[in-house]
């Protein structure tokens, strides 16, 4: 169970997160959405533990993962909005560079590296270099990055931002296989393409969660649209 208690944060004493709480279980995909400068970075930033925040909490089962950072970070995966990668090294020699760097030992960095690939459709460009690939591509690199020690909880912001329509309708099965064993936590603006493999919504404006859409029950038509609706403040 991963729990977002209470989270505040501001920048230059101006509030952007004003007391964020919500639950992600095992097997959730949820979607964090708002217009521009609502907060959704910062707010995976601290989930990430890459930013302190003023106030709240991160549990995980529990446990306090903002006390906790490195310990947690080994049950946590993050993917930036834009990801650095090494484009002169192939996947497959920066996939392996990077579980080393996460500590991964070695006897387990060959199936963790393989079971990544697999996962995010990567098994064609092995031995590309990262250099030579895609926007699109260079992003499901970066999402196996994410997912080399099998996270409990995956954080993806703006997941969707510079996919071609291909590599958009792949990504619902690359999403669904990994909420098998992760909750996750993805932002983004692509309403209707979550709307695909996304559990639940939740809007983001003036620094607090004012709406949660659940997809439970519903066709995707009018998932969108209520979605649509609570983005431009319309009725819960």
């Amino acid at each position: 169970m991963f729990e977002v208690r209470n989270i505040s944060f501001a920048y230059a004493r101006r509030p952007v997160l004003r007391g964020v709480s919500f639950v992600v279980s095992p097997g959730e995909t949820v979607a964090i959405v708002g217009a521009n400068g609502s907060g959704k970075t910062t707010l995976l930033k601290i989930l990430a533990t890459l930013a302190q925040p003023e106030g709240g909490s991160v549990l995980v089962d529990g446990q306090d993962a903002l006390a906790m950072p490195i310990r947690y970070r080994r049950l946590m995966g993050y993917m930036p909005e834009s990801p650095a990668l090494y484009e002169d090294m192939t996947v497959k020699g920066y996939l392996r560079f990077r579980a080393q760097l996460k500590g991964e030992p070695e006897k387990r960095i060959r199936r963790r590296v393989g079971e990544s690939v697999e996962m995010c459709q990567l098994a064609p460009y092995l031995r590309h270099p990262i250099r030579s690939l895609s926007a699109g591509l260079k992003k499901r690199v970066a999402l196996a990055d994410a997912m080399l020690l099998r996270p409990r909880v995956l954080l993806l912001d703006d997941f969707l931002s510079g996919l071609d329509r291909d590599l958009r309708v792949s990504s619902e099965s690359i999403i669904t296989n990994i909420a098998a064993f992760a909750g996750v936590v993805v932002t983004g603006h692509e309403i209707a393409d979550m709307s695909k493999w996304t559990t639940r919504f939740l809007v983001l404006r003036d620094g607090k969660i004012t709406h949660t859409v659940s997809s439970a029950g519903i066709d995707r038509e009018s998932l969108v649209a209520k979605v649509d609706a609570a983005l431009s403040g319309g009725a819960q």
